[in-house]
Order: structure tokens, then sequence, then C-alpha cells
């Protein structure tokens, strides 16, 4: 018997949140599909599809653990697109983790600057949203990836679920561009997938409804238990190794748009000064490739002998750098998370974070790019075993390594051909009513 729709409901859809308008898609799409020739021979209705929007190293790390969860489950279907804001970053991080873009935008050119990046990213994902027809655009952090991904979503009136949303450090500038980039994507997002407490809380103080929020904990600490299974993390800690030798490691990264210029330039000079006055110090230091990087690095920490630049490692190495490693010195927000899981002391230089949780945690310190604040910092966690210990707590406050499972129970309840179909026969019993 085929389904009567009942007029005022239709219309009563039409004027329903975007949320609503997709779910409403997706309840036609199996009432369509039930009264097709032969439906009641098929186990299960057409899949909805998530359209995963990322572009950057950090991106897709915190993302490959989602889609690895979508895809195990397969109730839903899965279409990954790249933007390659980072080419060779984003390449080593997809090999690591197994995955291969349906699209890839390829944004990148010599000399571009957030503007044109944004726009080149806008202009070639929004044919791909169209022709995709995703239920949903899932897209991560504060890149401009991220936020020309919820804007083309939107466009397209299609629900954005927002990945490590909430963060804050309340100044538009710090970081630049990415604290306003997190700020207009929560505008955007319908689902807020928020990693910590404090993170929720931010997101309620700006008027998001507490029903559209959910606590999942960060996915990079699921990454992380996934590479840790490949290198044995919980064999026995390496640095225990150097003992005997009395040798200690100082890893460090540095790649904030914020800190180019005097903050790169002061970071080094501390480098050079620690690797003067340490001489039993060994610091390792991967160099991100933009110039603004590079070029002042290897100019003015290129011929120090205790001090080694090597170009980005895969992730599966870095990793094992931060395990080895006494102190790390970074600007990284992924690297703050990741360090508390392994029992790493982080100094942040940065004068700001919106990952406050390590700090208040006692895990992390903000340090800037203060040469002597620098030097002062890594020198009593060199010297002090005591305050060094208390740092290395292994309880990360940024999850338990199963983000993952919670964003991809929800996106199945929301999305899923099971909500489909209660969709249709909730319509189908207010038709007969």
């Amino acid at each position: 018997m085929a389904i009567r729709r009942n007029p005022s409901s239709q219309r009563a859809q039409r004027g329903a949140s975007r949320v609503a308008g997709r779910r409403s898609d997706s309840a036609r799409r199996a009432r369509r599909w039930s009264r097709e020739p032969g439906a009641a021979r098929l186990a299960t209705p057409p899949r909805d599809k998530v359209l995963l929007v990322f572009g950057t190293r950090p991106e897709a790390i915190k993302m490959a653990p989602i889609i690895h969860r979508l895809q195990r489950s397969g109730a839903l279907d899965v279409s990954i697109c790249v933007t390659a804001q980072h080419r060779e970053l984003l390449d080593q991080m997809m090999d690591a983790f197994g995955l291969q873009a349906d699209h890839d935008l390829g944004v990148m050119s010599d000399n571009q600057g957030l503007t044109e990046t944004f726009a080149t990213i806008l202009n070639r994902l929004a044919p791909i949203v169209r022709a995709e027809r995703p239920a949903a655009v899932l897209v991560q952090g504060d890149t401009s990836s991220a936020l020309a991904g919820a804007l083309a979503a939107y466009h397209a009136r299609v629900p954005v679920g927002h990945v490590e949303a909430g963060l804050r450090t309340g100044n538009a500038y710090e970081p630049f561009p990415e604290e306003l980039n997190r700020q207009l994507v929560a505008r955007l997002a319908t689902w807020h997938y928020a990693p910590t407490a404090k993170a929720a809380s931010n997101l309620l103080r700006e008027g998001i409804a507490a029903e559209r929020i959910l606590v999942t904990g960060n996915t990079i600490v699921d990454a992380l238990h996934h590479i840790c299974e490949r290198i044995d993390c919980s064999r026995a800690n390496p640095r225990s190794r150097k003992a005997n030798t009395g040798e200690r490691m100082l890893l460090v990264t540095a790649h904030r748009r914020e800190n180019f210029g005097n903050g790169i330039e002061n970071i080094c000079a501390a480098l050079r000064s620690l690797g003067d006055r340490n001489p039993d110090l060994r610091i390792v230091y991967p160099v991100h490739p933009n110039p603004s990087v590079d070029r002042p690095v290897r100019k003015l920490l290129g011929s120090h002998p205790q001090i080694r630049l090597i170009a980005p490692v895969d992730y599966v190495s870095f990793i094992d750098l931060m395990r080895r490693a006494d102190v790390i010195l970074t600007d990284s927000g992924g690297i703050q998370e990741e360090a508390p899981s392994l029992g790493v002391p982080v100094l942040v230089t940065r004068d700001t974070t919106e990952r406050p949780e390590g700090i208040e945690a006692g895990v992390a310190r903000l340090v800037g790019t203060d040469g002597a604040a620098i030097i002062t910092h890594v020198e009593q966690l060199l010297r002090d075993d005591t305050m060094r210990a208390r740092m290395r707590r292994t309880v990360s406050p940024y999850g338990d390594g199963r983000a993952a499972e919670r964003i991809g129970e929800h996106l199945e309840q929301n999305l899923g051909a099971g909500q489909a179909l209660r969709q249709a026969e909730a319509a189908s019993g207010g038709a007969r009513r």
C-alpha cells in the first residue's frame, strides 16, 4: 500500500531547521526506496553519505579515527575531500593512516595568501558538495579548509559537524587566523563535537544550544593509541636507555603564523644559547617547510653542532621522537594534546592557548617567545628531576581514546538509514491518523 503524504506535515518540514530539512530528505529517500519494485527484497535502504573535508597534517591525524570508525561500521557512506593546504605533510598522514581521498583540490600555489587560499578552497569545493549531495559535512578544527568546508555545506543547506569545537583564547588575533575561524565555524555548524567540558562551556556561553553539543574527547588521543599499537608505546620508556650516557634531548617544533619573524628568531636565539650552555643537550628540530619558518631557522641554527635540523617526519616516527624527548618546546596545538599521553613535559612558545586543560593539569606551561624565559624553563626541567616528574603525568586531560566512537555513533543516530526509516514510518503513521 502506497504511503500517502500529509501536506500540512510537509509545510512544517520545509519551515524547520537545516538539520530537520536534511532528515526530512532522508525520510523521503527511504519512502521512495520502500515503493520501488522489489524493494522488500533488499536488506537495507540506500545509505546516507558523510563528506569529510580537511587539508592539513593535524586535521588528517584527527579525522583518521573517525573515518576508520565510520568505514568499519558501514552504516554511512564515507567520502573524503582533501584540500591539500599542506601537500607533503598531508600525504604523509594519509599514508600513515591508510586513507585514500575521493577528491583532491590541490589548492596551494607559491606565495598564496590567506584570502586566496580560502577563496580557492570554497570555489573548488562547492561543486563537489553539490555533486556528492551528502547528508552531512564534517570539518575539523580551525583551518581555512574547515571554514570553507562549513560555508560550502551551509550554502548547500547541508548540516555541518564540527570536530574539536569550542576551543577559544578570547583573542581574535592569537592564534591568527585560527581563533576567528573556529568562532565562524561555530555559527555555521549543526553539531558541535567538543573535546572537553571546558570547550563545551565556551560554546554554551556563546549561545549554542546544549542539545547540539556533544563532549567526545579529542580524536588525537584515538590516533595516538592507534600509532602506539604499531610502535609499542607500552614498553619501557626509551628515555631510560639514555641514563648511562647522561645525554638529554629537547624536541622542538615551531610553525604558528603569529610567531613568524621576531618570534621564530627569538626561539632560535634561545636554542643556540641552550646548546652552548648545556654540552649534554641534543636539540632535534623537524623544520616546517613554510619559507617563513624554514629560511630563518636554517640560517640561524644550521651550523650549530648540537642542533639537528631535519625535514618533517612521518607521524609514526614523530611519535617515537616525542617518546624519546626529555622536554618538548612547541607552539603546536596537537602536541599540547599528544605529549601528556606520552608523559613528556611541554613548554608552549605562545602567550595564550586555546587548550588550557594541559596548563591547569600541570603537564604543560606557557613560556612565550622571550628567549630568556625559554632558557630558564628548559633548564629548570632538565635539572630538576622532581619538577619533571610532576609534569610527566600519564593521564591525559584530552580524552580516553573513544572520541571517534562517540562521534560515529552520534552521526549514525542522526543520519543513518535507520533514522530515515523511522522518519518515514512516523510520517506514514501521521498520514493514516
